[in-house]
């Protein structure tokens, strides 16, 4: 049974937060995953380009002067969709990525698919993407690893009527094509929600049915990762009981960066309190968040004042807040934090920039 996307079973956990304590030693990680279409809606060729040249132009300016406990800038990370590539949107990207302010990733919308024909398409953009565009890194089995977002939220089948996928074994397509991080969740209030609420854990296939990353082992200190398992990094989720619809119901609390739900500092205690870590290292807190950056109203909220006025409340709490220390990291150096917590790592002195490569704990 489920209420707006959400399994009863996973409520319990949903209405009883962790309590953060900013009076202790807290680092916390920030990535803003997009799911980035300039071609939404199926806009005119000059439309798709504006969209895209705002975001080159504006988005250095809109994190000027901005930084983190390391002196970084905001960074943002844009997974693009295969199913929409366009050479020249994808270079202009790029070219914003390598001055420093985020990275590249791939999204996929499909539907219909058989495992062929899903490998095939995710191993052709993920070439196109490392052999074209310079994006993407190679692991240390020298295989190109890429991070993933679903389209439509139906990562490996999960829709009830099976629209959007139809593969049941993608988990583990995905991690043969060297995926080494799905960020799709939350999805709630949608109905792919997993069981699994606030947590990174590892899915394990069963390639027979949909919906493996339903459950599966989390990550833990001390432990090395299943050699089968693909790492899911979920987003915050919870209920707002601060906002509430009609004046009685709470309102869903998932990490989507909205005009109607712009970045705050109430917005950040909600995200910490959901309590998203490696088991065994409380004082690591992964905030993944997630947009729709090329849709002009995002754009508004994302390259204007909303955005920039929650980087700098969230400074100004900080300096208030010694204890605090807080990271703008991409979607590749969040995964790489978990391997190092896994592994027992402190953070590195030079910050997670200096993070090692995903796949080596």
């Amino acid at each position: 049974m489920r209420i707006k996307g959400i399994t009863l079973s996973a409520i319990p956990r949903l209405l009883a937060p962790q309590r953060v304590a900013f009076d202790r030693p807290l680092h916390v990680f920030i990535a803003v995953c997009d799911h980035y279409e300039p071609m939404h809606g199926r806009p005119a060729r000059h439309v798709q380009n504006a969209r895209v040249e705002r975001w080159v132009n504006g988005f250095p300016m809109s994190v000027a002067g901005l930084s983190d406990a390391n002196g970084r800038p905001p960074q943002h990370t844009f997974f693009y969709p295969g199913d929409e590539y366009d050479a020249e949107h994808v270079d202009q990207i790029a070219d914003l990525c390598r001055l420093g302010f985020g990275d590249v990733e791939v999204h996929l919308h499909h539907r219909h698919d058989t495992s062929q024909s899903l490998r095939d398409k995710l191993e052709r953009y993920r070439d196109t993407l490392f052999h074209r565009h310079g994006l993407l890194e190679k692991d240390e089995t020298g295989q190109i690893a890429y991070g993933f977002i679903h389209g439509n939220w139906a990562l490996d089948n999960s829709r009830p009527d099976g629209d959007w996928c139809g593969v049941n074994d993608e988990i583990t397509i995905l991690r043969e094509t060297g995926c080494y991080a799905d960020f799709t969740m939350p999805a709630a209030p949608e109905p792919c929600q997993t069981k699994t609420v606030n947590s990174i854990y590892y899915a394990i296939d069963d390639p027979l049915r949909p919906k493996s990353h339903d459950r599966g082992p989390v990550a833990r200190v001390g432990v090395r990762p299943p050699g089968d398992g693909l790492m899911m990094i979920q987003g915050p989720l919870g209920f707002d009981w601060s906002s509430r619809k009609r004046g009685l119901l709470p309102r869903l609390e998932n990490g989507d960066l909205l005009p109607v739900r712009p970045p705050s500092l109430k917005r950040f205690w909600l995200w910490c309190a959901a309590g998203v870590r490696v088991a065994g290292r409380a004082d690591w807190l992964f905030i993944k968040l997630h947009t729709h950056g090329a849709q002009e109203a995002n754009m508004e909220m994302l390259l204007g004042e909303p955005m920039r006025r929650f980087h700098e409340e969230l400074r100004q709490f900080a300096a208030e807040h010694s204890q605090l220390k807080y990271y703008y990291v991409t979607a590749r150096e969040m995964a790489s934090l978990v391997h190092q917590a896994e592994a027992g790592h402190a953070v590195p002195a030079a910050g997670p920039v200096a993070a090692d490569n995903v796949n080596n704990s």
